[in-house]
Parts: C-alpha cells; sequence; structure tokens
C-alpha cells in the first residue's frame, strides 16, 4: 500500500494522534519538518493554521493537502509522524515501511532566510530556552521594536510556539535581521553556553515515572476540575488567561505577565527562597490556573525545566490525618513508582532544582501558617501541616521551587519572609471576559447574546470580572437572556440564578410558577445547607459519606450537581464530596440561616460580629447556635482561628444580606414565615450600621490644617458589599448619613470591579463631597464606570496603579465634566497613552474649576503632550501638573511651556523623566519668566545641559517667586553642579 493510501485509510487514526492531547504542540513539530523539507510553502502554513480555529480543524486542513500533494509528501509526512509522535500515540497507526526518508539539509543555503525554513526544527528547539535573550539583541541590533518583541512573548504561546512566532518575525524583517538571530545562536554554541536545559543522562526507572506521573497529571488535568467539573468541559476549550500582577511594582516589565513568569525569573525579591505565592480572592481563578500549569507540563508543553511535577491540594491535605515523610507524601499522594522507589527519591534529592511543588488552597488548611516547628530531614514522618510548612521555608527539600495558592488575608508577615516573589491574580479582564464567554458558546449567535446582555448591565459585567461569576453567567445563559423581573444586579441574584438553574434543569417537572421552584426543593436547600454551614463553621470543605447522611444529604441531592466527588486524597479509599466551589458552599449555608427553623436568634449577630470575634479567637462558635443540640458535642472548635475561617463567613454573611433582601422576600416566603424574615432583615440592618458605626468611631481627630481622613480599616469593604447586596437606598443612605470626612482611603484593599459597584452603590448618599483615594488596586476599566455614580460627590480620586487605559477614561471624563465637584484627578502607573490626553483636554476647556492633574508614569508622548496643551491653553484653574514618567521630550516640553507661560494659577510642575534636553529646558524657562503663581519645577532624570540650565538661571533672575527648580541626574558635570548652585540656590542638583 503506498503512502498516499496509508494517509487515506489512516486518517481517523492520524488525527486522533495529532489532537487528543489538545495541545497543537505535535501538529506544529509536524509542519516544521515539512517546511524543512521543502514539502510546504509560507501560504501552505498560513492556510493551515489559522488564528482561532479549533485543533481538529487545521488538522484536517493538513491531512487534505498532503494528499493532494502526492505520494512523494504523504511518505513525507508520515515518516515526520513517526519521528514526533511518542510511542503510545503511535501505536495502532501502520507506516509499513514506504515513508520516504527525511534528508539533512545542507546549512550553507543561498539566503539566511532559507536557512530559516530548512533548519526550522532545529532552531525551535535551541530557541526555546532563550527567546527573551534573542529578543533583547534582535532590539539592541534595532531591527525589533519593544512591540515586536511583545507580539512573540504573548503569554497564550507555549515556548515553542513563541520560538515559531520569533522566527517568522525574523524573517518579515528581512536578510539582516535573519543574520543577527543566526549568529546570536552561533555564538551561544561556540561559547559553551546550553540554548536549553542541558540534557541529564536519567536513569530508565526515572524515565519510566516520568511518564507515569506526566500520564496522570494530563488525564486529571485534562478537563475543568473546578466549579466546572461536572459538564466536562475540557480545559484547552474553556481555560481563558486572568490577569496577574506582581505585588512589587517592577517598571521594567512593560508585558502583560504570563504564566510561565510565575515561576521565571522576573519580580523575584528573595533569590534564596524558592516559594511562589499566587494569591486572589475567591473565584479569581487560582485552581484553574495551576490545573493549567499541571496540563502544559504533562504534555510537554511548557515548564520543561522541571524533570518533575507534585500537584497537592491543601484541601485534601487536611483531611489528612496519620504523619507522613516527605517521601511518602510524594508518592502516596501523586504517583507511586513501579519499582526503585529509593533510588528515584534520591534523584530527586540530589536534582532540587528540576522539581517543581505546588499547593492549591493554603488559606483552607485549619492551621494557620507556622514556622516554629523545624524539620530538616525528608524521611521523619511528622503531621502534614508540618511538612507542609517546612517545604514553604526551605527547612525540607531546599532547592525545590513550590508554587502556592491562597486568598490574600492568609499572607501574614511570617509567611511572607520565606517568599521569592508574590504574584496577585486579579480575574478577568474585559477582552478575557469575552474570550470566556465565547469559548464556554459553541453557538456564536448564543455568545453574541450573552455579552450584549452585559453590556447592557454594567452591575453584571463587574461582576464577570470573577471567573466564577463569570462561568455561572455563561451556565446559566438561557435564565439570564429570559430574565423577565431584570438582569441580575448583585452577587446573590447570580447564585440564585444557578441555584434555579441546577433545580429545575434536574426536576422532571419543570416548574415555571412564579417562586415556587424553591418551595418545591425546600427539604433538598435544607440538607444541602446542614452540611455547608457545619463545613463553614469548622473550616471543613470535603465531606465523608457519613457526614452527608448525618445532615439528610440523599443519592437524589448529591445527583442534583451542586457536590462532586472529591478527587483529594484519600486513604480509606472511601468516597469524599465537596461542593463545586467554596463560594456556592457560603452560598448553601446563607440559605440554611434564612431557611432554617432551627437557628437561634443570635445567630445572625455572631456571623456579622465575627471580624471582634476573630480578635479573640473565638469565630468557630458562631454558628454553634444554630445547631441542635444533639450535634454540638460533634461540632469542632479550635482554639487559633485559620485563614479561610474569616473570609469564608464573610461570603456567607454576605449572601444573607442579599437573600433577606426586600427584592427576594417573595421567593422565600412559601418556605418560612413573612414575619421570621423581616425579623432577621431588620437584625442585618441593625448588624450593619452597628459595624460602620465602629469603624466611624476609629477615625482619629485631624491634626490642626490638615483634613479629617479615614483609612478603611479591614472588613469596612466587606461591609459596604453587604450593604449594596440588600439594595435598599434606605440602609445605605442611614449608615452614609454618619459619616463625616474629607477624605476616604482605601489603598491596597483588593478592590476591583465588584466592589467598585458596591463603593459607588454606598458612597453616592454622602452627605458631603469626598476624596476618594483608590491607589494600588485592581478597578480597571470596568471599575472605573461602575464608580461613576458617586463621581458627583467626589473633588478628588486617585486611581494610582490600577490598569486603567484610554478606554475607561474616556467613560470617566464624560461624566466628570458634568460633576461639580470634580477637581483633581491622579492616575500614576496605568497603561495610558496619547489618546487619553484628548479627553483631558476636554475637561480642562470645560471645568474652569479644576485643580490637579497627575498623569506620571504612563505612556504619553510628544503627541500627547501637545493635544493636552490645547486644553491647558484655555484653563484658568490648574494648579498642580503632574507628566513624570512619560516620554514628551523637548517638542512635548515646548508645546506645554507655551501652553502654560501666562498661567496665573499653575504651582506645580513634574515632567521628570521624560527626555527633556536643553531645548525643552529653554521653552520651559518662559514658564518661570511669566507665570507668577509657579512655586516648584521639577526637571530630575532628564537630559538638559549647560545650555538648559543658563536658560533657567535667567529666568529665575525674573521671578522670586519659585521656591526650586529640581535638576538631579541631568547632563552636567560635577563642575557645572558646583558652578549652577552657586550662581542659583534655588536649584536642586
Amino acid at each position: 500500500m503506498c503512502a498516499q493510501e496509508l494517509v487515506l485509510k489512516q486518517r481517523t487514526q492520524i488525527l486522533h494522534a495529532l489532537c487528543s492531547s489538545g495541545s497543537a504542540e505535535h501538529l506544529e513539530q509536524v509542519l516544521d519538518i515539512l517546511f524543512a523539507q521543502g514539502e510546504l510553502i509560507w501560504e501552505d502554513y498560513q492556510n493551515i493554521q489559522v488564528p482561532g480555529r479549533a485543533l481538529y480543524t487545521n488538522a484536517r486542513q493538513l491531512l487534505d493537502l498532503v494528499y493532494t500533494k502526492g505520494v512523494h509528501t504523504c511518505g513525507i509526512f508520515l515518516a515526520a509522524l513517526e519521528q514526533v509522535l511518542p510511542e503510545e500515540r503511535g501505536d495502532g497507526i501502520s507506516f509499513s515501511g514506504c515513508c520516504s526518508e527525511l534528508k539533512e539539509k545542507d546549512e550553507n543555503q543561498n539566503t539566511s532566510a532559507q536557512t530559516l525554513l530548512t533548519q526550522r526544527p532545529i532552531l525551535v528547539s535551541k530557541l526555546q530556552g532563550c527567546i527573551e535573550d534573542a529578543l533583547k539583541t534582535l532590539v539592541v541590533s534595532g531591527h525589533f521594536t519593544s512591540a515586536d518583541s511583545h507580539e512573540v512573548l504573548v503569554p497564550l504561546y507555549t515556548p515553542s510556539q513563541q520560538a515559531r512566532r520569533l522566527l517568522d518575525h525574523v524573517r518579515s524583517k528581512g536578510e539582516s535581521a535573519v543574520n543577527v538571530l543566526l549568529q546570536y545562536i552561533q555564538q551561544k554554541q561556540d561559547s559553551g553556553l546550553p540554548l536549553n536545559q542541558e540534557k541529564l543522562s536519567l536513569p530508565k526507572e526515572f524515565i519510566r515515572y516520568q511518564k507515569k506521573l506526566s500520564s496522570s497529571l494530563s488525564a486529571q488535568s485534562c478537563f475543568l476540575s473546578t466549579y466546572g467539573g461536572t459538564s466536562h468541559m475540557s480545559l484547552d476549550d474553556i481555560y481563558t488567561e486572568g490577569q496577574l500582577e506582581l505585588a512589587h511594582h517592577c517598571v521594567d516589565v512593560q508585558r502583560p505577565l504570563g504564566l510561565e513568569d510565575i515561576v521565571g525569573a522576573v519580580g523575584t525579591v528573595n533569590e534564596e527562597a524558592d516559594t511562589v505565592l499566587v494569591s486572589g480572592e475567591a473565584g479569581s481563578g487560582k485552581s484553574t490556573l495551576l490545573q493549567r500549569l499541571h496540563l502544559l507540563w504533562a504534555r510537554g508543553a511548557a515548564f520543561q525545566d522541571f524533570l518533575l511535577l507534585f500537584p497537592f491540594s491543601c484541601r485534601g491535605l487536611y483531611s489528612q490525618q496519620r504523619e507522613l515523610s516527605v517521601q511518602e507524601l510524594l508518592f502516596q499522594h501523586c504517583c507511586w513508582p513501579d519499582r526503585e522507589q529509593e533510588e528515584i527519591f534520591q534523584f530527586i534529592q540530589d536534582h532540587p532544582h528540576l522539581i517543581l511543588f505546588t499547593f492549591d488552597g493554603l488559606d483552607e488548611l485549619q492551621q494557620s501558617f507556622s514556622d516554629e516547628h523545624r524539620l530538616c530531614c525528608p524521611t521523619q514522618r511528622a503531621p502534614v501541616h508540618i511538612l507542609l510548612f517546612n517545604l514553604i521555608q526551605g527547612s525540607l527539600m531546599k532547592g525545590v521551587r513550590k508554587v502556592v495558592t491562597s486568598r490574600p488575608e492568609a499572607v501574614g508577615p511570617v509567611l511572607k519572609k520565606h517568599l521569592r516573589k508574590e504574584v496577585f491574580l486579579k480575574g478577568f479582564s474585559p477582552s478575557g471576559i469575552d474570550c470566556f464567554v465565547r469559548k464556554h458558546h459553541s453557538d456564536p449567535s448564543v455568545a453574541a447574546k450573552v455579552l450584549e446582555s452585559l453590556q447592557t448591565n454594567t452591575a453584571l459585567l463587574g461582576l464577570c470580572h470573577s471567573p466564577v461569576l463569570c462561568w455561572i453567567v455563561s451556565q446559566c445563559h438561557k435564565e439570564l437572556l429570559g430574565c423577565g423581573e431584570g438582569s441580575p444586579q448583585t452577587i446573590t441574584d447570580v447564585y440564585l440564578m444557578i441555584l434555579q438553574h441546577f433545580l429545575q434543569h434536574q426536576s422532571s417537572t419543570k416548574n415555571t410558577d412564579g417562586f415556587k421552584w424553591l418551595q418545591e426543593h425546600k427539604d433538598t436547600v435544607l440538607h444541602l445547607g446542614q452540611l455547608a454551614f457545619k463545613g463553614i463553621g469548622t473550616s471543613c470543605y470535603v465531606f465523608s459519606g457519613t457526614e452527608l447522611e448525618t445532615c439528610g444529604v440523599s443519592e437524589k441531592d448529591v445527583s442534583l450537581g451542586f457536590l462532586i466527588q472529591s478527587r483529594d486524597m484519600s486513604f480509606d479509599n472511601s468516597k469524599r464530596y465537596e461542593f463545586l466551589h467554596v463560594t456556592l458552599q457560603c452560598f448553601f449555608a446563607a440559605l440554611y440561616i434564612v431557611v432554617s427553623n432551627n437557628t437561634d436568634r443570635s445567630t445572625i449577630q455572631k456571623l456579622f460580629e465575627l471580624r471582634y470575634m476573630r480578635e479573640a479567637g473565638q469565630s468557630s462558635v458562631c454558628f454553634m447556635a444554630c445547631l441542635p443540640s444533639s450535634e454540638k458535642q460533634e461540632f469542632v472548635l479550635g482554639g487559633e482561628t485559620t485563614a479561610a475561617e474569616t473570609p469564608n463567613l464573610q461570603i456567607t454573611a454576605t449572601f444573607v444580606s442579599g437573600l433577606l433582601s426586600q427584592r427576594h422576600r417573595s421567593l422565600f416566603i412559601p418556605c418560612c414565615p413573612s414575619t421570621a424574615m423581616e425579623k432577621r432583615s431588620r437584625q442585618v440592618c441593625r448588624c450593619l450600621s452597628k459595624g460602620m458605626q465602629k469603624h466611624f468611631k476609629s477615625i482619629p481627630q485631624p491634626v490642626e490644617g490638615e483634613k479629617k481622613s479615614m483609612h478603611a480599616m479591614p472588613g469596612f469593604v466587606w461591609l459596604i458589599k453587604c450593604i449594596h447586596e440588600m439594595q435598599e437606598s434606605q440602609i445605605a443612605k442611614g449608615v452614609m448619613s454618619k459619616l463625616e470626612v474629607d477624605h476616604l482611603k482605601l489603598t491596597y484593599c483588593n478592590i476591583g470591579p465588584i466592589e467598585c459597584t458596591a463603593l459607588a452603590y454606598v458612597l453616592q448618599h454622602l452627605k458631603n463631597p469626598v476624596g476618594l483615594q483608590l491607589d494600588n488596586n485592581s478597578v480597571g476599566d470596568v471599575g472605573v464606570e461602575q464608580l461613576l455614580p458617586c463621581l458627583h460627590i467626589c473633588y478628588s480620586l486617585y486611581l494610582r496603579n490600577n490598569n486603567i487605559t484610554d478606554e475607561g477614561i474616556c467613560k470617566l471624563i464624560a461624566k466628570g465634566v458634568k460633576c461639580g465637584n470634580f477637581q483633581k484627578i491622579a492616575l500614576f502607573n496605568n497603561k495610558l497613552t496619547d489618546a487619553c490626553t484628548l479627553h483631558f483636554s476636554h475637561l480642562l476647556k470645560t471645568k474652569q474649576d479644576f485643580l490637579s492633574l497627575r498623569l506620571g508614569n504612563n505612556n504619553i508622548t510628544a503627541k500627547g503632550a501637545k493635544q493636552l496643551a490645547e486644553g491647558l491653553k484655555v484653563n484658568h484653574s490648574l494648579q498642580f501638573l503632574g507628566l513624570w514618567g512619560n516620554k514628551i521630550g523637548d517638542a512635548g516640553a515646548e508645546a506645554l511651556a507655551s501652553a502654560l507661560e501666562n498661567s496665573k494659577t499653575l504651582v506645580w510642575l513634574s515632567l521628570v523623566g521624560n527626555g527633556v534636553g536643553s531645548t525643552g529646558a529653554c521653552a520651559l524657562a518662559n514658564i518661570i519668566k511669566n507665570c507668577t503663581s509657579l512655586e516648584e519645577l521639577w526637571l530630575t532624570e532628564n537630559c538638559i545641559t549647560r545650555r538648559g540650565v543658563e536658560c533657567l538661571v535667567e529666568a529665575l533672575a525674573q521671578n522670586t517667586h519659585v521656591k526650586s527648580v529640581w535638576l538631579k541626574n541631568n547632563d552636567l558635570s560635577l563642575e557645572e553642579v558646583e558652578e549652577m548652585t552657586q550662581r542659583e540656590p534655588r536649584l536642586v542638583f
């Protein structure tokens, strides 16, 4: 049988071999070989590798093309397939010895560009370990721009895909660029430095174990295992990148962080430490991120610097009671070696830098992190949490890289001193929401309708910033699009939507009669609620069959889909269950508090006072009142509160607030007497009011001459969210009438779009204008839009380091020009470009009472400065203008100087670090000459020479009102600095 017939006959098997892993790597390797052999041209490649098209479709396109090219090409294709596929993938495919041989191509081609094609497989392999260095070389040589580099380093692509993009990009730049790249590779080889990780001589049993571990991990990770676990969604089909940010802001990191940056060098603050912490709020996608990391490693698509990867769930480790050694922990929890266990473990100890551990959900351990019990011997048995803490701090398995996920509340100073770096996972960006929804729905028309619905409901769009809520909205799209009573506005609304979705989709009778669907399933809700409720109170998230039985949870209740079988380790081989997501467990616990008749009257009060009880180490006690007396003895009371306990109780309290709101009252009346509902609702209102008053009482009296300021204490944002969930403006008005401050500071408070919605709902009821400071959060463009309802009450808005782009500014200014109180804004360290200056120019022209504009450390050039100058020319109020850390240069400085030289209000101007030279300095000297209000001019870290400073000195001689001109780090010699300082003491060098 000829090669062409073999390709046609085995089409199904070949497609499966190329695509079943979900990774495009094998397909792309085959394409590389066909390129190198001259069987494909560039147009062929583009027709096959269509961006965004399904992997199977691309593979079918290749098979069609290969078949039409004839017997010879089919032979080369089969030979490439045999070379690329692992043995187990090639099983069942017959090559029958008819495959053509793959010819070695002569490296000395007529052109360097031809070399990129003929040597493509080898070059891809060589470049994978040094892509960033190669890009730097191309940038320095002038052949690449930073934008070109960013196009190659898209985090979505694996290292091999990035290498291919680099080759394709270089080829498009011409022979000169290709020569630079080839010379770089040759120099690396000549210097003896490995381009990729040095290949070790691995023992045969180790290789066998490595394959077994990767096979096991691949099987565990190929389907989404978190909240969508029951849907059998392929992780490849649904995975969407979340926003990753470094805890320590690095100005050198201009590109978005990718998955591989988590264990990469970028952002490292402690070279001696081994542990990287990924922190994020509940539902931000931490578990899914780790699952993606595991899958990419198992497939060989990324993280190949590590020979072994061991994944752990802290939720599962918590359920492990007996003591273990590190060796037992690795092999019993992850994957057991078939033989030579001791030798494999010894190899791990000898090569720790080649091993990666991941620990998901540190906050779900009952024990808080501690470094008091030191353990150094990996074969010594100890409680699992002691092993974990010693692994994290480096006493055990020093050199092994560890990635730990946790909620921010669990990260105390004791843990932080052992961290290599901390990365924040911030949920979806607006484009991420769009991507996720489109991936979730195979029907593009449905996805378009859902996205259209989100765009018309900004509150819901803000909620979808959280991946778990985005999943719920996508899962319940029919309920969302068919909402006759208004689209969801709050988190409680969204969770009620999924409750209805699950209950009605599993029910034999589709009850659509008003709100009776909940009454029909009241027993199920109470059974699951009691289980959730007991678990939240004891930090228990994995339940045995006995625990389900105790709470009356039947197999029918389990079949509804709220509970799934846990994958965490269980040495007694019994089935264990967990809720789809911890927030769903909190929701059911809240339902139990609201609907159950067994709850004590003090339950709600204790739930909302948990913050104060936590200080006394008693927060577990708050749920005891709800349990029947027969169960109180079984209720586990820990002497020390855990890291997860308070946040989960807060989430539960937030749901209780929403469930007891007036708008949901009719839903629960069939299940619970209206008098009881009203009583509980009044309790919540009192608790919220009391909690806010405690915050207000903590506000210190202002220092004489300063404004009264409140720096939000822990829990303030949570109370605000609870008030928003109730959706009753009278509560917000009542609470805000008691807050009398001039400045409200909410920096580093994990404020995202969801929190912005709640803040705007409550703060809009303030009696007097306030300065709102939200620096160093995750507001983003979606959050900016959510803040607009309270902008009228803000005289100043501080949004430093919040990932805001020009799109967010457009909406902010459109609202701001209509707000009489709005006078100041600060937007340092965001992602603004020249496009934003058009909007600020409009603001300056429109608002003749605007006082302060600070846009430091963005991407504003001379073009933006000129646009801003148009507004400055006609503005007669601006006092402070900060543009430090941009790129306005001399041309931008001249435009600003021309606009501001006759200003009667300007007090302070900063153009630090803007590439301003002497030409710009001479222009700025005109401001000093003519602006009688100016006090300070900042020109530090520019490139001003003696000529520019002379102009400034001459100008200062004509204006005694100016207090200082800052000129540190410019192009002057020490002698010139000394001379100029003597001539004009107001120059600061």
